[in-house]
């Protein structure tokens, strides 16, 4: 492959991942990774309506409680995101009373 070659495919991943977040880059964290397949995953259900009512048919409930559980689903996939380096760690007080 010739360095025009090389350089060309470089600017071309750098142009998709600044089009498209969910690509990807080289500091993206594996909390990012996940949140961002999980998300694809709940928005294309709760937008293709073969797949919704194949899941409330499978769970028998209403496709749209299917949907709203999908959307509900997509403001923390896969929990909250890990403490970053310098952040402090908060202990919430016990409720027992000791």
């Amino acid at each position: 492959m010739a360095p025009a070659d090389k350089l060309r495919n470089q600017q071309e991943l750098e142009r998709l991942q600044a089009k498209y977040v969910g690509t990807g880059h080289p500091d993206t964290t594996s909390w990012e990774w996940k949140t961002n397949i999980h998300r694809d995953t709940y928005s294309s259900i709760a937008g293709h309506p073969p797949l919704l009512s194949y899941l409330a048919l499978a769970e028998n409930v209403p496709v749209a409680a299917v949907r709203v559980r999908m959307i509900r689903k997509m403001l923390q996939p896969v929990g909250p995101p890990p403490p970053r380096e310098g952040d402090e760690v908060l202990v919430a007080p016990r409720q027992d009373g000791s």
